[in-house]
């Protein structure tokens, strides 16, 4: 592995290193900077340049001179802002058109000259980059990573937290117009050709295709606004396999312009939606999935996961994330672990996948406190619903929103589009949660001490709160009436015992 190391950071910080990617793709060059806990860092920096390297390649061999002026541009001020951000580590790959061109050592000794080394990527290790990436994102995907670039296809068997077999074919976007333009069939002929001679045909019956790359990223985008989701955010969209046919009918219809009209539309990958539209439908046919998976990570995340320690990597990302903005933005950075435990014991009958979301709200009870004091629900709800988190659904930062919304002082109504997201009884469980949160705050004042020295049981009939005769003055008023809100949403009556 390459890697470029410039000046020491700063003292403050020391201890969370900054580590930069520098991804020269097929269509898109790329900076990300990211920063904090080593499982799941959160991105400082993230810009890119569509420089286009692999447009033309098939029917040249090389990448055009535009390009390449484009792409150096690129890539002097990609190392100009690392330099300047202090970061600590910084890696640079390139994929399908620096690999494939004739004229791709243009590229990679210019970079040289700029103090970037240049990892060129094989096939294989695109594959399971990208595979890694959507493991670190969704730790149980279980079928089959397809990520598409400008310059190639990948497709990737994933299940049990490990990359399987792995192939890569010459399909990227950039070159789908030249095959579909040798007449009606070509696209699917060769597709279906090339997933024969690979022994892929027929791979993905009864498993999802995990979406990686901009285009079809793009795609699910279009297909958000089409439906009115009212989550606009792209990790874990599912679409069908029917619903993708049916976009790619509306998209040969209408004009760039109607879909440049679209917001969080990129008018650049708008540009190719058609081709990766076709590619997917065509794919999906001949693999035999019929659903979908987007993914928000893809190969420069997989590059990060593939490095780390076994026992790093099976650390839960959603967990890592909740705790580090906790600790960020809370004020003691202990208190939502120690929360979770003290509202643990009654909520017992919770699956573990529930346990997990009750714990991750609990990580972000805090967040609010620097909110104005009548928009802190609100606010709670605006971290779950559309904080950069992994590993969670559009059902999982329902009910993280709504337990926030509760026990941040909005009560036990639902706001939107909590409701749609998520059934009825599930959101009844989240406002339980929210509300034994509220009452674990207000009694221990966010403190350690407190918590760590009460304790709150069910035994069916009374909800009791167990506080030492030392400690029986935190028993306010304030806090009596937590407990009966709590005591009534669970059906019990109150009780004080020490």
């Amino acid at each position: 592995m390459a890697t470029l190391l410039f000046r020491k950071p700063r003292p403050d910080t020391v201890g969370e290193p900054r580590t930069g990617i520098i991804d020269i793709g097929s269509n898109s060059i790329r900076l990300v900077v990211y920063q904090g806990p080593e499982r799941l860092p959160a991105i400082l920096f993230n810009e890119k340049v569509m420089a286009g390297l692999g447009r033309g390649l098939a029917e040249t061999g090389a990448i055009a001179e535009s390009a390449l002026a484009v792409a150096f541009d690129a890539l002097a001020r990609f190392a100009a802002v690392a330099r300047e951000m202090e970061v600590t580590r910084l890696r640079t790959v390139a994929t399908a058109a620096v690999r494939d061109a004739a004229n791709g050592k243009v590229l990679l000794d210019h970079a040289r000259q700029l103090s970037l080394e240049v990892e060129l990527l094989s096939g294989e290790q695109e594959a399971t980059a990208a595979g890694h990436g959507v493991l670190s994102a969704i730790p149980q995907a279980d079928g089959i990573v397809g990520d598409l670039g400008g310059g190639s296809l990948e497709l990737i068997r994933v299940r049990g937290g490990e990359v399987h077999e792995r192939v890569s074919f010459p399909l990227g976007v950039l070159r789908i117009a030249a095959l579909r333009a040798k007449g009606q069939g070509a696209l699917q002929r060769f597709v279906n050709k090339a997933l024969h001679e690979a022994g892929w045909l027929g791979k993905g019956k009864g498993l999802p295709l995990y979406l990686v790359g901009g285009s079809w990223r793009t795609l699910a985008r279009l297909d958000m606004h089409l439906n009115q989701y009212p989550l606009p955010v792209i990790h874990q969209y599912g679409m069908s396999a029917e619903a993708i046919s049916r976009m790619g009918r509306t998209i040969s219809h209408v004009n760039k312009g109607w879909l440049r009209a679209i917001p969080g539309l990129s008018a650049a990958r708008s540009a190719n939606l058609g081709d990766a539209t076709a590619l997917l439908t065509v794919l999906l046919k001949h693999l035999g999935s019929e659903t979908t998976i987007v993914s928000a990570f893809g190969l420069r995340e997989g590059l990060l996961y593939g490095v780390l320690d076994p026992e790093v990597r099976a650390q839960d990302p959603l967990i890592v994330a909740a705790r580090d903005e906790g600790r960020r933005h809370g004020r003691f950075a202990e208190h939502g672990d120690l929360l979770d435990r003290w509202i643990a014991p009654l909520f017992t009958r919770d699956e573990p996948d529930m346990a997990r979301l009750r714990l991750a709200a609990c990580l972000l009870a805090d967040v609010g406190w620097r909110a104005n004091p009548e928009f802190r629900a609100e606010r709670g709800v605006e971290v779950a619903l559309h904080g950069n988190w992994v590993a969670i659904d559009a059902r999982g930062r329902a009910l993280v929103a709504q337990a926030l919304y509760t026990s941040l002082g909005g009560g036990t109504e639902t706001p939107e589009p909590i409701g749609v997201l998520a059934s009825p009884a599930d959101l009844k469980r989240a406002i339980q949660w929210g509300l034994a949160m509220r009452l674990g705050q207000r009694m221990s004042g966010g403190l350690a001490g407190p918590l760590q020295r009460t304790s709150i049981a069910d035994d069916g009939t009374l909800l009791s709160l167990h506080v030492t005769a030392t400690d029986r003055a935190l028993y306010s008023e304030t806090v009596e009436r937590r407990h009966t809100a709590l005591a009534n949403a669970l059906g019990r009556k109150t009780a004080i015992t020490g």
